[in-house]
């Protein structure tokens, strides 16, 4: 049973809370916020909620932006990062309606409540539970410029190969060998500790934190596997937690999934699983893999629409920067077991029949997570109505390394796409799996694409200083 309004107003007397927060979600998954004294909050604003201008964040034109957004109850928890005592909350966006509010349909936790109602409705499960994986960068020093006559970036952290060349204790690592690496080359242990903790506190369990493979400062924090909707809120606040944590340490945290060239890349892969009536709806002893007959149509849907999904999962156009040969980094339509190079992996260690599940390796966290998620569930669900079976569209099994295959043989596979145009034209053409039901509403899908279309042609237009160096002199 989750948290009601009374244990709301019980938790802001019992601990002395002074502001009540409601986050929002924006277009891009970025937490929005507006505040009020505590003196301020009783159950009519959880009834009536708070007003707010939509249109701020990519919802809806400005002639028609006035919102209100309604407090979850269940979401609340006490914000460690405020000075002043503080009680944090998300919700759902409404239109204003007479005589009631109205859900707005395009706001990221009405979208993903859609998708789950959506599967319930076919019958196939009644619930999605998923275990996103958090990597990210830690950062020392930081700084860019984008203006009229300077294009650069300039990052630093203690532990980097090209400290090595500078004053300090010799605690550098190599290129690309940080993977689990310990004290003291490992320099963010107590920060990562910390971010966990809070995590915990904030009623996320996490399964483990670790060093990642890229030694500029490359980590992970896994929480453990969760329902849909809940994970859908957690990544928000994962993201802010670690953000927040990093700068009590004087660091940096990003999420962006290429910023260090020649350094493994920060992906968020999906492990997802099944289940009706609380039964793995996964599992089958006699299956590839282990793996039902709906594992693998939902897995073929998923490799179906792979390319307009990656216009969700990897919105940005740093993604794709990540998405290339050599780094662990899924570039192929296939799927197998403990292949690292597929886009679809079944972990051979979830041997238990309710562990069952397979991993989707190309998102990252630039996603808006609720559409993330929604969109994947979305896809799976038609592959299991259509009955889309991945070993008769040659999406393997691959049990080799396709990294390592002769080029007349990779020249046979089915590629990602190598940009964020190419994505977003891959969602123009491929949605309608997305709407079934109801659940992507079309003026969203356009004015996704529309926004997203246009961080292209804003970064096209940019000089790079890569490109200095290639034609300064021709």
């Amino acid at each position: 049973m989750g948290k009601t309004v009374n244990d709301v107003i019980n938790m802001i007397k019992e601990n002395g809370i002074e502001m009540v927060d409601f986050k929002m979600v924006d277009i891009n998954g970025n937490y929005r916020h507006v505040t009020i004294p505590a003196t301020g909050f009783d159950e009519s604003i959880m009834k009536n909620g708070i007003g707010f201008d939509a249109s701020n964040y990519g919802y809806a034109v400005v002639e028609k932006s006035d919102m209100v957004f309604i407090p979850d109850p269940d979401t609340a928890f006490i914000d460690p990062f405020c000075d002043i005592p503080t009680l944090s909350m998300t919700g759902n966006a409404m239109i204003i309606d007479y005589p009631n509010n109205r859900p707005l349909k395009q706001y990221p936790r009405n979208i993903i409540n859609s998708a789950i109602d959506y599967l319930k409705s076919t019958g196939i499960a009644d619930t999605m539970n998923i275990l996103p994986e958090f990597e990210f960068y830690l950062f020392d020093e930081v700084t860019w410029e984008v203006s009229h006559n300077a294009v650069s970036y300039e990052i630093d952290m203690a532990q980097a190969p090209w400290n090595g060349a500078y004053e300090g204790q010799g605690n550098v690592i190599r290129e690309q060998k940080a993977y689990h690496i310990a004290k003291p080359q490992d320099t963010s242990f107590e920060a990562r500790s910390e971010m966990v903790l809070e995590i915990e506190k904030a009623g996320i369990p996490v399964k483990y934190h670790h060093p990642e493979v890229g030694a500029a400062g490359q980590f992970e924090i896994e929480p453990k596997l969760g329902e849909l909707s809940k994970m859908a809120d957690a990544t928000v606040l994962i993201k802010y937690i670690i953000r927040n944590v990093a700068a009590r340490y004087g660091l940096s945290a990003t999420f962006m999934p290429k910023p260090v060239y020649g350094e493994a890349g920060s992906g968020m892969h999906v492990h997802m699983l099944l289940l009706k009536d609380g039964e793995p709806v996964f599992s089958d002893d006699n299956g590839y893999s282990h793996l039902s007959e709906t594992a693998h149509y939902f897995m073929g849907g998923i490799l179906k629409h792979i390319a307009s999904l990656c216009a969700i999962t990897n919105p940005s156009t740093n993604s794709f920067k990540r998405l290339t040969p050599g780094f662990e980094a899924p570039v192929t339509v296939g799927y197998a077991t403990s292949n690292r190079s597929a886009v679809i992996r079944i972990p051979a260690y979830a041997k238990a029949p309710e562990l069952r599940r397979f991993e989707l390796r190309n998102p990252d966290a630039t996603c808006n997570p609720y559409f993330a998620y929604a969109a994947i569930l979305m896809a799976g669900i038609d592959g299991v109505l259509n009955k889309i079976d991945p070993h008769a569209n040659g999406w393997g099994p691959y049990d080799c390394n396709l990294f390592n295959l002769p080029e007349e043989e990779k020249a046979k596979l089915t590629g990602l796409p190598t940009s964020l145009d190419e994505a977003l034209e891959a969602l123009s053409k491929d949605n309608d799996y997305l709407k079934a039901g109801d659940v992507f509403p079309a003026e969203l899908i356009d004015n996704f694409i529309k926004v997203k279309k246009a961080e292209c042609a804003g970064i096209n237009k940019i000089p790079h200083p890569a490109e200095f160096d290639l034609y300064y002199n021709v």
